[in-house]
C-alpha cells in the first residue's frame, strides 16, 4: 500500500468471490508461512502465557461470521474516496475462547494483534505489522479465521490464520496473524498511533480508524458503460456499522428517489439495493447516497466515502 491501488470491481453478488477480493499489503514481501511449523503466541498481561499451534487452535469451539470487508484506503489520504470492498464468510475461532485459555490479569485493557509481515513504511523500517484493540470490543467481536468463503486462506489473504474484526475496517483484521499480546496500554507504532488516525466531525483529538462509514457503492451499470437507452435497473450494495436503512439514487437532476433495500439481517454484511429507471440516449450521471441506523448519511464529497457516482453513455 505504497500508493492506493485503484478500487477493484466489485461483483454483483452476496459473498464475494475470493479472487475478487482487494489486496492490501504495507510491508513486502508477504510473508509465505509453513502452516505446520507456524505457532501463535498469547502473551503479555496473562495468568497463562499460551503457545497453540494450528492443531490446537484447531481444536478449540469454532464459529462461522459472515461479514462485510472494506479497506480505509490510504492512511495518508484519509479524506480521498475509495470503495475497495467485499463481503466475505469467515470461519474459526472467536478471541475469547483463547483468551478464555490464557486468562487476561485484572489490569488489561488493550490486545494487540501482531503479524508476520516485516518491512518497510513511511520512511521506517524493520517494521511489524502490529494493531491494537481495546480489550472488552476485541473479546467480543474478533474472530481468528482459518478459512473464508469455505476454504483456506490464501497466502496472500493471511494463511494460515487472520484476524478478522467484524464491523471495522480491514486495517484491524491483521493477516499473516502469530501473536496476541495483552496489556495495559496502547502500543505506540507507525500503525496504531501514527497513522490510520482521524479527526472526528466537529474537530477534537485524532481518533483511531475503526468503525466503518456509512457507504455505498453502485454496481450496475458500471462506470462508463454503454447501455442499451430505455429502462434499466440501478443495483449496488450499501454497508455502515449499524444498519443501513435507506439508500436513495438520483439519475442526472432528477433528485433523489427512494431504492428498494434489502435488510441487513443478523450479521453485519452489506445489503442490496435497487431502483428502476429509464435512460433516454445520450451520457447520464447516476449517484447513490446510504442511511445508516444512527442517521449518518454519506456526504456530497470531500470524505472517503463521499457519495458514489458513475458516469454512462445510453445508446
Amino acid at each position: 500500500m505504497q500508493a492506493t491501488p485503484a478500487d477493484p470491481s466489485t461483483p454483483d453478488a452476496f459473498l464475494t468471490p475470493v479472487e475478487h477480493l482487494f489486496v492490501r499489503n504495507h510491508l513486502a514481501p508477504p510473508p509465505e508461512l509453513d502452516a505446520s511449523a507456524w505457532t501463535l503466541t498469547v502473551e503479555g498481561l496473562v495468568e497463562r502465557p499460551l503457545w497453540l499451534d494450528l492443531s490446537a487452535l484447531r481444536g478449540l469451539p469454532r464459529t462461522r461470521l459472515t461479514a462485510v470487508h472494506e479497506c480505509f484506503g490510504s492512511p495518508s489520504r484519509p479524506d480521498v474516496p475509495t470503495r475497495a470492498v467485499a463481503n466475505l464468510e469467515w470461519s474459526g475461532v472467536a478471541l475469547h475462547h483463547v483468551l478464555a485459555l490464557a486468562t487476561p490479569r485484572p489490569r488489561a485493557r488493550h490486545v494487540w494483534f501482531e503479524g508476520a509481515d516485516r518491512g518497510a513504511f513511511a520512511g521506517e523500517r524493520g517494521l511489524a505489522y502490529l494493531k491494537d484493540l481495546p480489550l472488552e470490543r476485541a473479546r467480543e467481536e474478533v474472530l481468528l479465521a482459518d478459512t473464508v468463503n469455505g476454504a483456506p486462506l490464501p497466502h496472500r489473504h493471511g494463511f494460515p490464520v487472520r484476524a478478522v474484526a467484524p464491523r471495522m475496517f480491514a486495517t484491524n483484521s491483521v493477516k499473516w496473524l502469530t501473536r496476541v499480546v495483552l496489556a495495559d496500554h496502547r502500543p505506540e507504532h507507525l500503525f496504531t498511533t501514527r497513522l490510520y488516525t482521524r479527526v472526528p466531525p466537529g474537530g477534537g483529538a485524532p481518533q483511531p480508524v475503526r468503525d466503518v462509514d456509512v457507504n455505498s457503492k453502485l454496481l450496475g451499470p458500471r462506470d462508463g458503460a454503454r447501455v442499451p437507452a430505455g429502462p434499466h435497473e440501478v443495483t449496488g450494495r450499501a454497508w455502515s456499522f449499524t444498519p443501513v436503512v435507506s439508500v436513495e439514487v438520483a439519475v442526472d437532476d432528477g433528485g433523489w428517489r427512494p431504492a428498494a433495500l434489502q435488510p441487513r439481517g443478523p450479521h453485519p454484511v452489506w445489503q442490496r439495493f435497487a431502483l428502476p429507471c429509464r435512460l433516454s440516449p445520450g451520457p447520464h450521471r447516476i449517484r447513490c447516497r446510504a442511511t445508516d441506523a444512527r442517521g449518518r448519511v454519506q456526504p456530497p464529497g470531500g470524505a472517503r466515502n463521499a457519495v458514489h457516482t458513475v458516469e454512462v453513455l445510453a445508446v
